[in-house]
Formats: structure tokens, C-alpha cells, sequence
């Protein structure tokens, strides 16, 4: 009988430190290997909001873009590269046009700066000399320039974000090498534009009112330090060329923070005053 109540205390032990384990360490200390990842702490929407402000911590990077457009059955997609200054609101993208459909035309990547107010392009427009810049005044855009140039802002891509609705995290993956959170969900233009700095405030607000709805969806991936390391919008707008809303998917990928970003505005003299051709 001694022995037998010295097992059945063993296994009280036994069983008693499993108990702990699992409650006082954490489901790490006693995880089964088909265990669903936990969502890392803190609310989705709320850390959304915060992910331009990390990118200004971060001070620049490099960054790729992508939009496609699609209407009727036509899709096209125009690829950018370069970089950007979140501190100065300031970023440098060669941008690349699709060929037209039956290859005659050899298209020039435009050159884009941009700033706070103003989208600068060099090779942009027919009859335009290949020394000047054409400037835009990005708070006259009715898409706030998240379409315009061919290319999505990456600061207002980020800043889009402040007006996050309602968003989802979906689990952990990789970008381009770096670990990341994957996060799904909705953001309004209008929200957005009420919470974004100063430089970005107006273009927002008339996307909210230019494109053909406020609500954006998008998928978003944060690195540990909080940081954007890839987004995607999808917006939808409406071209005076066309009836129907015109889908656009826009992408932007961010990498080598901290990489020196000099961008040189032009002097008056090399902005383009005249007449720009239609292509």
C-alpha cells in the first residue's frame, strides 16, 4: 500500500507541473507542434495607424512600386523604383510605362520627385524638352496623386493607413528575406486625410472626394520594429474616359531603411511653362 500511494503522489507531481507550465510560462513552454501562431499584442487597428510614424523614425529607404489598372479587359502595369526621404516628405522613382500594344513606341522612364504639394516629371508629355520638369500641383489631383503619377506616394501609401477601419491580423510570413506580420483590412480616405500630416492632408481629402469611394482595402505587412515593409491598396476611381470605375492595385515595397536619400529639387528655370501635347 506504501508504494502505491507513493506512485499515485508522483503522478499528482507530475500532473502539477504540466498545470504550471502551461499557465504560468506561456503556451510557448508547453506548445504541440500543430499549435496555431498567437497574433502578437496590441490592437491591429491601432498599430496601423502608428505604421507612417515608424517609417519617419526610420528616416528612408529604398522603395519598388506597382500599378496595375484594369477596365473593360485591357490591364496594364507601371513599375517605379527609387527612394525616399519620410523625414523631408521628399523621394526620388524611375518610372517605367508599359510599351503601347503594338510596340512602335520606345517609352523613356520618367523621372518623378517627389515633395510636399507637387509632383515634379521629366520625360513626361509630348513636346516637353528633355532638360525640363513638369510640375504638378498634387492638391489639384482628384485622386491626391495616388494615381496620377504612375506611381503611389509611399509616405501617403503609408499615411492611407491612418484611417484604418477595421483590420484582421492574418499571420507571420516573409518579404524579400525580412519577417514580417501579414494584416488585412479597410481604411477610409476621408479618415485618413483628418489624421495624416500636413503635406498629405489635402491629397487625401481629395481622393475621399475624387475616387469612386472612400474605402480602400488593403494588405500590409510590418516588420518587428513596426515598420511597412510591403502595401497594398486597391482603390477604385472614376477616368472622364471611361463609364465604369477603373480598378487599381497599388503596391509598394520597402527596404534598406536608412540608405542615404538626396533628392534635389529643380530651380524655377528648368520647369517646363508651356503647353503639354497629348501622347
Amino acid at each position: 500500500m506504501a508504494r502505491r500511494r507513493q506512485h499515485w503522489r508522483m503522478r499528482g507531481v507530475v500532473a502539477g507541473v504540466g498545470v504550471v507550465c502551461c499557465l504560468g510560462f506561456g503556451a510557448a513552454g508547453c506548445a504541440r507542434s500543430d499549435a496555431v501562431p498567437q497574433a502578437p499584442a496590441g490592437d491591429p487597428v491601432r498599430v496601423l495607424r502608428e505604421a507612417a510614424g515608424a517609417l519617419v523614425d526610420a528616416g528612408s529607404s529604398k522603395a519598388r512600386t506597382s500599378l496595375e489598372m484594369a477596365t473593360g479587359g485591357t490591364r496594364v502595369t507601371i513599375r517605379g523604383e527609387g527612394v525616399y526621404d519620410y523625414r523631408r516628405r521628399l523621394g526620388r522613382l524611375k518610372v517605367l510605362l508599359p510599351q503601347d500594344p503594338a510596340g512602335d513606341t520606345v517609352r523613356r522612364p520618367i523621372t518623378e520627385l517627389l515633395a510636399p504639394g507637387a509632383l515634379f516629371m521629366k520625360n513626361r508629355g509630348a513636346g516637353v524638352p528633355a532638360d525640363k520638369w513638369v510640375r504638378v500641383d498634387t492638391g489639384t489631383l482628384s485622386d491626391g496623386n495616388l494615381v496620377t503619377g504612375g506611381a503611389t506616394d509611399p509616405f501617403a501609401a503609408a499615411e492611407v493607413l491612418r484611417g484604418t477601419r477595421s483590420a484582421t491580423f492574418v499571420g507571420r510570413t516573409e518579404v524579400a528575406g525580412a519577417k514580417v506580420r501579414h494584416y488585412r483590412g479597410t481604411a477610409d480616405l476621408k479618415q485618413a486625410s483628418l489624421a495624416a500630416s500636413d503635406a498629405n492632408r489635402g491629397p487625401l481629402g481629395a481622393a475621399a472626394k475624387g475616387f469612386a469611394t472612400a474605402r480602400v482595402p488593403f494588405d500590409v505587412y510590418l516588420d518587428d520594429q513596426g515598420r511597412i515593409r510591403k502595401v497594398r491598396h486597391r482603390f477604385s476611381f472614376v477616368n472622364g474616359r471611361q463609364d465604369e470605375p477603373v480598378a487599381v492595385a497599388s503596391t509598394t515595397l520597402l527596404y534598406d531603411f536608412g540608405v542615404p536619400a538626396e533628392v534635389r529639387l529643380p530651380e524655377d528655370a528648368d520647369i517646363y511653362a508651356g503647353r503639354i501635347a497629348a501622347e
